[in-house]
């Protein structure tokens, strides 16, 4: 066996050259010693205490933290930026983010004219507002506020996934994780902050664009009510966002996002389709039931026994489909800790009760006005639960009158449908012709209420409400199409109940199956054309 050869290496730092017997190894670690500037540079950082590029990252940072009525926020220099999205790349590689997870993204803002084209890139991520409507909407308590630094955290073991709050977020700040089955946010790195250290985006930025300021949140109160945050970005009186956009610039008038034109269906949050309809058509049961009473308790008594088990029915399963629409069902017992803030809380409140009454109303056979109408009550509670729940979003196609006109109107076709089907199954089909007609009334007024929206095509302005019309008519045309037919066919079919001889329940049921499917459908349509202002995109 060869005798194995000794390699005696020079010292680091020499200029020794290698022998030219040495081998491949001996000549690569040989370079290796030779990169001097490599060396250099570790022995300025050889100090662990002072973290690399300190002084860079430092001016940065505010000289004090926060005081009385002050807080963090963001500012962003938007003639500095230049788009390269290393603040992008950052803080997905320091919070360890899932790939499609993006808690920072930058937009780009174009305007002016041939002569003098304008074009400004803006990054953007949590704003940290005063008045986060994410805390508020939240029915776990799963966000908070520092009450020194202002910096709005997500609690992460505490969320159930309910992603109501991405829909209060004027920003589309919260990200939801389907992985986790949580949402995750932006906390400003609040951990390198309380070590002295800048935030992830803070530091990459190569230009310095992006600087960590304290603001007087008296200030920011009162910048929010002028709208002057970003073009076409939502209004800042929602929430107050406390980030800072600053140019030197005089930037022209007609000043736009990339994407300001474009139109794109949203999330169809298909569970909630089937809960919101199906809580609608139990609750319209009792409360067209106890109408009838009143009216004509004649025909209004044999239907009772049905009507409160059909009601039964369908909120049990309305109740069952809402736990799908939770990326962590099992901590669902924690929606009840919202009950002072948040709409989700109380809507979840007024259904667990109605549902409850309604319960005991079909085990009395019906029978009990007092639970009758004590469930019909709390069930017109649930709707108001369900109304407010999207209205406080500040979305223009989900407004108060908007959605009240939807949800009201179909628990009332829904409910007269339910009675229509009751008085066929009890033999009383001759004498419902007044449901029906009160039936086709209430479908038609809905309709019309549904596709008003529609006239806003001839806007010249292109607002949320015109990019709804134009999601229908483009993007959801074959959906609103069905809907209209599913309509018109139901009301078909509940008029030929009342005029079958014989046999008339197997077409009322026909009819409210039929009527049923076309709520689901216009529930999707509720969902997927919502197009509210968002924070500046970049071109398709």
């Amino acid at each position: 066996m060869a005798a194995a050869r000794t390699v005696h290496l020079p010292v680091i730092g020499a200029t020794m050259r290698p022998p030219r017997s040495a081998g491949l190894l001996e000549r690569l670690l040989h370079d290796q010693q030779e990169l001097t500037a490599v060396e250099r540079f570790a022995q300025r950082h050889a100090d662990a205490r002072a973290p690399l590029l300190e002084a860079r990252y430092r001016e940065r940072l505010p000289a004090t933290p926060p005081g009385p009525g002050q807080q963090y926020a963001f500012e962003v220099d938007l003639d500095a930026c230049s788009g390269c999205k290393a603040c992008v790349a950052a803080c997905h590689s320091q919070n360890g983010l899932d790939a499609g997870e993006i808690w920072r993204s930058v937009g780009i803002l174009h305007g002016g004219d041939a002569a003098a084209p304008v074009l400004k890139t803006v990054t953007s991520a949590c704003h940290h507002c005063v008045d986060p409507a994410c805390m508020k909407g939240c029915p776990v308590d799963a966000y908070e506020k520092h009450p020194i630094t202002g910096i709005v955290s997500h609690l992460d073991d505490q969320c159930i996934g309910c992603q109501y709050c991405t829909l209060t977020c004027p920003y589309e700040v919260p990200q939801y994780n389907p992985a986790r089955g949580i949402v995750r946010k932006c906390d400003m790195c609040s951990g390198r902050l309380a070590a002295g250290e800048a935030p992830a985006c803070v530091q990459a930025c190569p230009s310095g664009a992006i600087t960590i300021a304290v603001v007087e949140v008296a200030r920011a109160v009162e910048d929010a009510q002028v709208d002057g945050f970003l073009p076409a970005a939502p209004s800042p009186a929602i929430t107050v966002p406390t980030t800072i956009y600053r140019t030197r610039e005089a930037l022209p008038r007609n000043l736009i996002p990339a994407d300001f034109h474009a139109v794109r269906p949203a999330h169809r949050h298909l569970p909630l389709v089937v809960m919101l309809v199906l809580t609608q058509l139990a609750v319209g049961t009792l409360v067209v039931e106890r109408a009838l009473v009143a009216l004509a308790p004649a025909l209004a008594a044999p239907l009772a026994p049905l009507t409160a088990l059909l009601a039964l029915g369908t909120a049990a399963v309305a109740l069952a489909a809402s736990t799908l629409h939770l990326g962590r069902p099992r901590y669902a017992f924690r929606a009840l800790r919202g009950l002072r803030t948040s709409w989700v809380s109380r809507e979840i409140v007024a259904f667990g009760g109605f549902a409850a009454v309604a319960g005991l109303h079909a085990a009395f056979g019906g029978r009990s006005a007092a639970l009758g109408a004590a469930a019909a009550i709390l069930g017109a509670l649930g709707v108001g639960c369900s109304v407010m729940l999207y209205a406080v979003t500040h979305r223009a196609w989900w407004s108060f009158g908007r959605t009240l006109a939807r949800f009201a109107g179909t628990a009332i076709v829904l409910g007269l449908a339910a009675l229509v089907v009751a008085a066929c199954a009890r033999g009383a089909g001759a004498s419902v012709d007044g449901l029906v007609r009160a039936l086709a009334v209430a479908l038609a007024i809905k309709l019309v209420a549904e596709h008003a929206v529609l006239a806003n095509l001839g806007d010249r302005r292109h607002g949320e409400l015109k990019r709804s019309a134009l999601l229908l008519v483009t993007h959801l045309r074959r959906q609103l199409v069905v809907r209209l037919a599913l309509a018109v066919l139901g009301v078909a079919l509940a008029g030929f109940a009342v005029t079958a001889a014989a046999a008339p329940a197997p077409w009322a049921a026909a009819a409210l199956v039929t009527l049923v499917a076309g709520e689901l459908v216009e529930r999707v349509l509720y969902f997927a054309a919502a197009s509210a202002p968002r924070m500046p995109g970049t071109f398709a």
